[in-house]
Protein backbone atom coordinates (compact mmCIF):
# COMPACT_ATOMS: atom_id res chain seq x y z
CA UNK A 1 0.00 0.00 0.00
CA UNK A 2 1.51 3.30 -1.12
CA UNK A 3 2.52 5.97 1.36
CA UNK A 4 0.35 9.08 1.38
CA UNK A 5 -0.61 11.90 3.68
CA UNK A 6 -4.33 11.11 3.66
CA UNK A 7 -4.36 10.73 7.43
CA UNK A 8 -3.29 14.36 7.67
CA UNK A 9 -5.38 15.89 4.88
CA UNK A 10 -8.16 13.31 4.51
CA UNK A 11 -9.46 11.26 1.61
CA UNK A 12 -12.52 13.47 1.13
CA UNK A 13 -12.29 17.05 -0.14
CA UNK A 14 -14.78 19.76 -0.92
CA UNK A 15 -17.43 20.06 -2.04
CA UNK A 16 -15.61 22.00 -4.73
CA UNK A 17 -17.38 24.01 -7.43
CA UNK A 18 -17.08 22.12 -10.69
CA UNK A 19 -17.77 23.64 -14.07
CA UNK A 20 -19.28 20.33 -15.11
CA UNK A 21 -20.60 18.64 -11.98
CA UNK A 22 -21.94 21.47 -9.85
CA UNK A 23 -20.98 20.88 -6.19
CA UNK A 24 -18.60 17.94 -6.29
CA UNK A 25 -17.62 16.08 -3.11
CA UNK A 26 -14.32 14.53 -4.09
CA UNK A 27 -12.69 11.29 -3.02
CA UNK A 28 -8.95 11.09 -3.62
CA UNK A 29 -8.16 7.46 -4.41
CA UNK A 30 -4.49 7.54 -5.46
CA UNK A 31 -1.41 9.29 -4.07
CA UNK A 32 -0.14 12.43 -5.76
CA UNK A 33 0.78 12.00 -8.48
CA UNK A 34 0.47 8.43 -9.69
CA UNK A 35 -0.90 8.36 -13.23
CA UNK A 36 -0.77 6.58 -16.57
CA UNK A 37 -0.12 9.92 -18.28
CA UNK A 38 1.97 13.03 -17.70
CA UNK A 39 -0.23 15.62 -19.42
CA UNK A 40 1.36 18.96 -20.18
CA UNK A 41 -1.80 20.78 -19.02
CA UNK A 42 -2.37 18.97 -15.72
CA UNK A 43 -3.35 21.39 -12.94
CA UNK A 44 -1.87 19.08 -10.28
CA UNK A 45 1.62 19.17 -11.81
CA UNK A 46 4.06 16.67 -13.27
CA UNK A 47 3.51 12.94 -12.78
CA UNK A 48 5.91 11.56 -10.19
CA UNK A 49 5.08 7.88 -10.78
CA UNK A 50 3.97 6.89 -14.28
CA UNK A 51 2.38 3.45 -14.00
CA UNK A 52 -0.27 1.16 -15.47
CA UNK A 53 -0.25 -1.29 -12.55
CA UNK A 54 -3.46 -1.41 -10.52
CA UNK A 55 -3.14 -1.82 -6.77
CA UNK A 56 -4.94 -0.83 -3.56
CA UNK A 57 -3.77 2.40 -2.01
CA UNK A 58 -5.86 2.51 1.16
CA UNK A 59 -8.35 0.65 3.36
CA UNK A 60 -11.81 1.20 1.87
CA UNK A 61 -13.47 1.28 5.30
CA UNK A 62 -11.31 4.29 6.28
CA UNK A 63 -12.62 6.24 3.28
CA UNK A 64 -16.23 5.22 3.88
CA UNK A 65 -15.98 6.19 7.55
CA UNK A 66 -14.71 9.64 6.58
CA UNK A 67 -17.43 10.00 3.94
CA UNK A 68 -20.14 8.95 6.39
CA UNK A 69 -18.89 11.56 8.84
CA UNK A 70 -19.00 14.27 6.19
CA UNK A 71 -22.54 13.35 5.18
CA UNK A 72 -23.68 13.18 8.80
CA UNK A 73 -22.37 16.72 9.22
CA UNK A 74 -24.82 17.96 6.61
CA UNK A 75 -22.55 18.26 3.57
CA UNK A 76 -24.55 18.59 0.38
CA UNK A 77 -23.29 17.68 -3.08
CA UNK A 78 -24.57 17.07 -6.60
CA UNK A 79 -22.05 14.26 -7.12
CA UNK A 80 -19.62 12.21 -5.13
CA UNK A 81 -16.67 12.28 -7.48
CA UNK A 82 -13.92 9.67 -7.50
CA UNK A 83 -10.76 11.29 -8.82
CA UNK A 84 -8.20 13.44 -7.06
CA UNK A 85 -4.44 13.49 -7.32
CA UNK A 86 -3.80 10.94 -10.08
CA UNK A 87 -5.55 8.37 -12.30
CA UNK A 88 -8.32 6.81 -10.16
CA UNK A 89 -8.68 3.60 -12.17
CA UNK A 90 -5.18 2.63 -11.00
CA UNK A 91 -6.84 1.92 -7.66
CA UNK A 92 -7.99 -1.69 -7.75
CA UNK A 93 -10.58 -1.06 -5.02
CA UNK A 94 -12.78 1.54 -6.69
CA UNK A 95 -15.52 -1.00 -7.46
CA UNK A 96 -15.65 -1.99 -3.79
CA UNK A 97 -15.60 1.68 -2.84
CA UNK A 98 -18.60 2.48 -5.07
CA UNK A 99 -20.54 -0.42 -3.54
CA UNK A 100 -19.81 1.06 -0.11
CA UNK A 101 -20.89 4.55 -1.20
CA UNK A 102 -24.18 3.15 -2.49
CA UNK A 103 -24.84 1.66 0.95
CA UNK A 104 -24.68 5.03 2.75
CA UNK A 105 -26.03 7.65 0.32
CA UNK A 106 -28.18 8.19 -2.75
CA UNK A 107 -25.94 10.95 -4.10
CA UNK A 108 -24.88 9.89 -7.63
CA UNK A 109 -21.31 8.73 -8.17
CA UNK A 110 -19.04 10.13 -10.89
CA UNK A 111 -15.57 8.98 -11.93
CA UNK A 112 -13.18 11.41 -13.56
CA UNK A 113 -10.66 9.33 -15.50
CA UNK A 114 -8.24 9.74 -18.39
CA UNK A 115 -9.78 6.56 -19.84
CA UNK A 116 -6.46 4.91 -20.66
CA UNK A 117 -7.22 1.68 -18.77
CA UNK A 118 -10.75 1.13 -20.06
CA UNK A 119 -9.42 -1.39 -22.57
CA UNK A 120 -9.20 -3.72 -19.54
CA UNK A 121 -12.37 -5.67 -18.62
CA UNK A 122 -11.77 -5.30 -14.86
CA UNK A 123 -11.51 -1.52 -15.15
CA UNK A 124 -14.68 -1.34 -17.27
CA UNK A 125 -16.53 -3.46 -14.70
CA UNK A 126 -15.48 -1.16 -11.85
CA UNK A 127 -16.35 2.03 -13.73
CA UNK A 128 -19.72 0.62 -14.82
CA UNK A 129 -20.85 0.80 -11.18
CA UNK A 130 -20.85 4.62 -11.36
CA UNK A 131 -23.70 6.83 -12.57
CA UNK A 132 -21.45 9.07 -14.63
CA UNK A 133 -18.01 8.53 -16.14
CA UNK A 134 -16.04 11.52 -17.39
CA UNK A 135 -13.10 10.30 -19.51
CA UNK A 136 -10.69 12.32 -21.65
CA UNK A 137 -9.61 12.26 -25.28
CA UNK A 138 -7.14 15.01 -26.17
CA UNK A 139 -5.48 13.61 -29.28
CA UNK A 140 -6.40 12.04 -32.60
CA UNK A 141 -3.11 10.32 -33.41
CA UNK A 142 0.02 8.95 -31.81
CA UNK A 143 2.07 12.09 -32.37
CA UNK A 144 -0.40 14.41 -30.67
CA UNK A 145 -1.01 11.83 -27.92
CA UNK A 146 2.68 11.80 -27.10
CA UNK A 147 2.97 15.60 -27.24
CA UNK A 148 -0.08 16.40 -25.11
CA UNK A 149 -0.51 13.41 -22.80
CA UNK A 150 2.97 11.81 -22.60
CA UNK A 151 1.62 8.30 -21.90
CA UNK A 152 3.21 5.31 -20.21
CA UNK A 153 5.02 3.11 -22.73
CA UNK A 154 2.28 0.44 -22.88
CA UNK A 155 -0.57 2.91 -23.54
CA UNK A 156 -1.46 3.82 -27.14
CA UNK A 157 -4.08 6.06 -28.70
CA UNK A 158 -5.76 2.99 -30.23
CA UNK A 159 -5.99 1.31 -26.82
CA UNK A 160 -7.54 4.47 -25.43
CA UNK A 161 -10.13 4.89 -28.19
CA UNK A 162 -11.02 1.19 -28.42
CA UNK A 163 -11.41 1.00 -24.63
CA UNK A 164 -13.75 3.99 -24.62
CA UNK A 165 -15.78 2.50 -27.48
CA UNK A 166 -16.05 -0.86 -25.73
CA UNK A 167 -17.09 0.82 -22.49
CA UNK A 168 -19.87 2.64 -24.34
CA UNK A 169 -21.21 -0.73 -25.50
CA UNK A 170 -21.32 -2.06 -21.92
CA UNK A 171 -22.25 1.00 -19.84
CA UNK A 172 -25.84 2.20 -19.49
CA UNK A 173 -24.96 5.36 -17.55
CA UNK A 174 -23.78 8.73 -18.78
CA UNK A 175 -20.43 9.31 -20.51
CA UNK A 176 -19.27 12.92 -20.76
CA UNK A 177 -16.12 13.04 -22.87
CA UNK A 178 -13.70 15.86 -22.07
CA UNK A 179 -11.43 17.18 -24.81
CA UNK A 180 -8.67 19.48 -23.60
CA UNK A 181 -7.54 21.79 -26.37
CA UNK A 182 -4.09 23.37 -26.67
CA UNK A 183 -3.54 25.72 -29.57
CA UNK A 184 -0.86 24.43 -31.93
CA UNK A 185 -0.83 20.92 -30.45
CA UNK A 186 -4.27 19.40 -31.13
CA UNK A 187 -6.36 22.09 -32.82
CA UNK A 188 -5.43 21.90 -36.52
CA UNK A 189 -8.27 21.18 -38.96
CA UNK A 190 -6.89 17.69 -39.61
CA UNK A 191 -6.68 16.99 -35.87
CA UNK A 192 -10.26 18.11 -35.25
CA UNK A 193 -11.55 16.05 -38.21
CA UNK A 194 -9.74 12.92 -36.97
CA UNK A 195 -10.84 13.60 -33.39
CA UNK A 196 -14.45 13.78 -34.55
CA UNK A 197 -14.10 10.33 -36.15
CA UNK A 198 -12.96 8.91 -32.81
CA UNK A 199 -15.81 10.66 -31.00
CA UNK A 200 -18.35 9.22 -33.45
CA UNK A 201 -16.96 5.77 -32.63
CA UNK A 202 -17.17 6.37 -28.86
CA UNK A 203 -20.67 7.92 -28.90
CA UNK A 204 -20.52 9.86 -25.63
CA UNK A 205 -23.64 11.51 -24.22
CA UNK A 206 -21.80 14.84 -24.14
CA UNK A 207 -18.54 16.22 -25.52
CA UNK A 208 -17.10 18.97 -23.34
CA UNK A 209 -14.31 21.18 -24.66
CA UNK A 210 -11.91 22.51 -22.07
CA UNK A 211 -8.85 24.77 -22.08
CA UNK A 212 -6.19 25.98 -19.66
CA UNK A 213 -8.17 27.89 -17.05
CA UNK A 214 -5.86 27.01 -14.13
CA UNK A 215 -2.05 26.96 -14.03
CA UNK A 216 -0.69 23.96 -15.95
CA UNK A 217 2.15 21.48 -15.38
CA UNK A 218 4.20 23.04 -18.18
CA UNK A 219 4.75 26.76 -18.84
CA UNK A 220 3.21 28.39 -21.87
CA UNK A 221 -0.07 26.43 -21.84
CA UNK A 222 -2.62 29.19 -22.31
CA UNK A 223 -6.39 29.33 -22.48
CA UNK A 224 -7.98 29.43 -25.94
CA UNK A 225 -10.41 32.31 -26.45
CA UNK A 226 -14.12 31.54 -26.37
CA UNK A 227 -14.73 32.38 -30.03
CA UNK A 228 -12.14 29.82 -31.13
CA UNK A 229 -13.54 27.21 -28.73
CA UNK A 230 -17.05 27.80 -30.07
CA UNK A 231 -15.75 27.39 -33.63
CA UNK A 232 -14.21 24.00 -32.79
CA UNK A 233 -17.40 22.95 -30.98
CA UNK A 234 -19.42 23.68 -34.14
CA UNK A 235 -16.99 21.60 -36.22
CA UNK A 236 -17.38 18.64 -33.89
CA UNK A 237 -21.13 19.22 -33.83
CA UNK A 238 -23.91 17.32 -32.16
CA UNK A 239 -23.81 17.36 -28.38
CA UNK A 240 -20.51 19.25 -28.12
CA UNK A 241 -20.31 22.13 -25.66
CA UNK A 242 -17.69 24.50 -24.30
CA UNK A 243 -17.25 24.15 -20.55
CA UNK A 244 -18.39 27.31 -18.81
CA UNK A 245 -17.48 29.05 -15.57
CA UNK A 246 -17.81 27.37 -12.19
CA UNK A 247 -21.15 27.88 -10.44
CA UNK A 248 -21.30 30.20 -7.47
CA UNK A 249 -22.58 29.11 -4.09
CA UNK A 250 -23.73 30.99 -1.01
CA UNK A 251 -21.52 31.06 2.03
CA UNK A 252 -22.83 29.27 5.11
CA UNK A 253 -22.11 31.67 7.96
CA UNK A 254 -22.92 29.03 10.56
CA UNK A 255 -20.14 26.69 9.48
CA UNK A 256 -16.62 27.35 10.78
CA UNK A 257 -13.85 26.18 8.47
CA UNK A 258 -10.19 25.79 9.27
CA UNK A 259 -7.05 26.57 7.35
CA UNK A 260 -6.42 22.82 7.19
CA UNK A 261 -9.60 22.35 5.15
CA UNK A 262 -8.57 25.11 2.75
CA UNK A 263 -5.15 23.48 2.42
CA UNK A 264 -6.78 20.10 1.74
CA UNK A 265 -8.73 21.67 -1.12
CA UNK A 266 -5.64 23.35 -2.60
CA UNK A 267 -3.63 20.11 -2.48
CA UNK A 268 -5.99 18.70 -5.10
CA UNK A 269 -6.36 21.67 -7.45
CA UNK A 270 -5.38 25.35 -7.80
CA UNK A 271 -8.31 27.55 -6.77
CA UNK A 272 -9.39 31.14 -7.00
CA UNK A 273 -10.58 32.88 -3.86
CA UNK A 274 -14.13 32.53 -5.19
CA UNK A 275 -13.64 28.77 -5.63
CA UNK A 276 -12.65 28.42 -1.99
CA UNK A 277 -15.66 30.43 -0.81
CA UNK A 278 -18.10 28.46 -2.96
CA UNK A 279 -16.48 25.08 -2.43
CA UNK A 280 -16.52 24.97 1.35
CA UNK A 281 -19.19 27.55 2.08
CA UNK A 282 -17.29 30.39 3.73
CA UNK A 283 -17.36 34.15 3.34
CA UNK A 284 -14.77 36.02 1.33
CA UNK A 285 -13.37 37.60 4.51
CA UNK A 286 -12.92 34.21 6.16
CA UNK A 287 -11.28 32.77 3.04
CA UNK A 288 -8.85 35.69 2.93
CA UNK A 289 -7.96 35.06 6.57
CA UNK A 290 -7.07 31.42 5.90
CA UNK A 291 -5.23 32.20 2.65
CA UNK A 292 -3.16 34.88 4.37
CA UNK A 293 -2.21 32.47 7.17
CA UNK A 294 -1.20 29.75 4.71
CA UNK A 295 0.81 32.20 2.60
CA UNK A 296 2.64 33.46 5.69
CA UNK A 297 3.40 29.85 6.69
CA UNK A 298 4.70 29.27 3.12
CA UNK A 299 2.33 26.31 2.87
CA UNK A 300 0.89 27.67 -0.36
CA UNK A 301 1.78 30.09 -3.11
CA UNK A 302 -0.12 32.16 -5.66
CA UNK A 303 0.07 32.18 -9.44
CA UNK A 304 -1.48 34.37 -12.11
CA UNK A 305 -3.21 32.68 -15.04
CA UNK A 306 -5.18 34.68 -17.58
CA UNK A 307 -5.22 37.71 -15.29
CA UNK A 308 -6.69 35.68 -12.40
CA UNK A 309 -4.94 34.74 -9.16
CA UNK A 310 -4.93 31.04 -8.24
CA UNK A 311 -3.70 29.61 -4.95
CA UNK A 312 -1.97 26.25 -4.88
CA UNK A 313 0.35 24.20 -2.70
CA UNK A 314 4.08 24.59 -3.18
CA UNK A 315 5.90 22.09 -5.41
CA UNK A 316 8.01 19.54 -3.56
Amino acid sequence: MADRDAKQIGYIYGPVPSRRLGRSLGIDVVPAKVCTLDCVYCQIGRTTEKSTVRRPFFAVHDVLDELAGKLAGGVEADYITIGGSGEPTLNSQIGVLIDGIRAITRIPVAIITNGTLLYRPDVRADCAKADLVVPSLDAADAEAFEAVNRPASDISIEKLVSGLAQFREEFSGQIWLEVFLIEGMNTTPDQITALKRHIDRIRPDRIQLNSAVRPAAEPGIEAIDRQRMDEIARRIGGNCEVVGAAPQARADRHVQRTSAEVLSMLKRRPCRLEDICAGIGISRNEAVKHITLLLNEKAITSERQGGVTYYCTRSE
